[in-house]
């Protein structure tokens, strides 16, 4: 099994989906071992001390102003855990919770947050045992950390709630400790505020989002090319010295691909040869690697953000070193809040938006007989007795409307919390959760437009498509997604066709013919 070494300086995407997804085991190096001895000597030493710190000898949040003694701060560490696992709704899904943790895993071992080896060493057992937190949907405004979903996790660590075991079961967390050898954790001074602090869910959705809108944004540019096969269109506008003039990086990436896809077409170009001829073909084709591109280059600023967040040490306060062992300082701050994490979780979801929207018009191009150049109306067998792709197009429609809803921006809203001590919030969380349903719709977008084009496809009988549609068509038909016929053009399989998108058979298939596209 592949495995992830936690150190002092932060981590990769690879790493977060390999430790998400992929259930890679976790191990912490010497350096990190060797960085929370020294941090933890510091906030030992300032605990020992009669000034109250932030953190480690006083309350949290509006309550920051009492001084709490040495024989309650065990009890304060434990009660702010249990009282802040207040989250509510459906269960996280296991992968955004693995993200999580790990993540918080990744801060605690950079040495910023005076938690104990013996804690980190917890948290890194939990995960490799496969025991998985219930986190519910609510309770993150985004800012001080995503506070309730972490606190769940936290309880685990304590032995403490409900946790579901590596055969799926939910049991109460103490068992499942028990069960696989792990001692639950007594939080000492700043532990449990160093649990809660940070923007671990929000950054981990965004990784795993990235991952898949990478894919789905290759997919549609093969379904944009399908499109533009089946509309008898031109790939004059794919040219390369056409974008060059117009130095979106994006851009040039998705014309690129679609060049790629339609390379050895007899369908393309045909559009002069009609009855009533086009000077041009449709924005929704013409402009597809423009809408396609800008989204890419969201993703590449989106990357970039979460690049930089996974190199930071996301904590409230952090431990500075200083001179020596036990030296350092203990510093408030507010590199907690999640605003950066949050925009681009919205940008993203406004750029999906779009692309879902443009497949949406290039469908519904190839069912009106009026504008799909000599295809059946809805594509279906039997006009009338057949209602073809009528209905797929309605669902295809249903998806764009909620896209467009979702894109309305979380990061733009703030509501106050912690009797106004925090008084302006990122809801990045928010946006992290929006974005994920946004991701799930647009594959089924893509997944609409790609059974209506290889369809289309299939009809130019006669006319020799792009050997690379041909593969698609081909592994889309083995993987039991029926072509045209009078009984099994019925009842459109788009669920099969869905799942050839996202697990990125349609890619490879493609590839296969094309090679390596962007």
């Amino acid at each position: 099994m592949h495995t992830v070494v936690v150190g002092t300086s932060g981590t990769t995407a690879e790493d977060v989906i390999a430790v998400a997804r992929g259930n890679a085991r976790i191990e912490l190096s010497d350096d990190a071992l060797t960085a929370l001895a020294a941090a933890r000597a510091t906030v030992d030493a300032l605990a020992a001390k009669p000034e109250p710190v932030y953190g480690v000898s006083t309350g949290f949040g509006a309550l920051a102003t009492r001084h709490i003694g040495h024989d309650l701060r065990t009890q304060l560490q434990r009660n702010i855990v249990r009282s802040h696992a207040a989250g509510m709704g459906p269960r996280v899904e296991r992968e955004v919770v693995r993200a999580l943790m790990f993540l918080r895993l990744k801060t605690v071992a950079s040495g910023h947050t005076g938690v104990r080896p013996e804690v980190a060493r917890t948290m890194a057992d939990v995960l490799n045992a496969g025991i998985t937190p219930v986190v519910h949907e609510y309770g993150s405004l985004g800012c001080s950390g995503d506070l309730a979903p972490l606190s769940h996790c936290a309880l685990t660590l304590m032995g403490e709630g409900d946790a579901e075991g590596p055969d799926g079961t939910v049991r109460p967390a103490g068992e499942l400790l028990t069960a696989h050898g792990i001692e639950p954790v007594e939080l000492h001074e700043k532990e449990g505020l160093a649990l809660l602090n940070g923007t671990d869910g929000m950054l981990g959705m965004l990784i795993m989002a990235l991952a898949d809108l990478r894919r789905l944004y290759t997919s549609a540019d093969i379904t944009a090319a399908l499109t533009l096969e089946g509309l008898l269109g031109t790939d004059k506008v794919l040219a390369p010295e056409l974008h060059a003039i117009r130095p979106h990086p994006g851009q040039a990436a998705a014309a690129a691909n679609m060049s790629a896809v339609l390379k050895g077409s007899e369908l393309t170009g045909h559009f002069q040869e009609e009855e009533a001829p086009r000077v041009q073909d449709a924005y929704s084709v013409r402009c597809a690697p423009q809408v396609a591109g800008a989204g890419r280059d969201t993703i590449a600023h989106a990357a970039l953000v979460a690049d930089r967040e996974l190199a930071a040490a996301i904590d409230n306060p952090v431990v500075l070193p200083g001179g020596g062992p036990g030296a350092g300082r203990v510093e408030s701050n507010g590199n907690f809040h999640g605003a950066p994490v949050a925009y681009v979780l919205d940008f993203l979801a406004v750029a999906a938006a779009d692309l879902g929207s443009i497949a949406e018009r290039r469908t519904d191009r190839l069912l009106d007989k009026n504008r799909s150049h000599g295809l059946p109306p809805f594509l279906a067998d039997d006009a009338g007795v057949d209602s073809g792709l009528m209905i797929a197009q309605y669902t295809q429609a249903a998806l764009v409307s909620e896209m467009k809803r979702l894109a309305v921006p979380a990061s733009a809203d703030s509501i106050p919390s912690s009797a106004m001590q925090e008084d302006h919030v990122s809801m990045g969380w928010s946006a992290a959760r929006k974005l994920r349903t946004a991701v799930d719709n647009l594959a089924r977008i893509i997944a609409v437009e790609l059974y209506a084009a290889t369809r289309a496809i299939e009809l130019r009988r006669g006319l020799t498509p792009a050997t690379a549609s041909q593969a698609a068509i081909a592994a889309l038909r083995a993987a039991g997604v029926d072509g045209p016929g009078p009984d099994r053009f019925l009842a459109p399989d788009l669920a099969a066709t869905e799942a050839f998108v996202r697990d990125g058979r349609l890619i490879g298939a493609v590839e296969s013919v094309t090679g390596p596209l962007a």
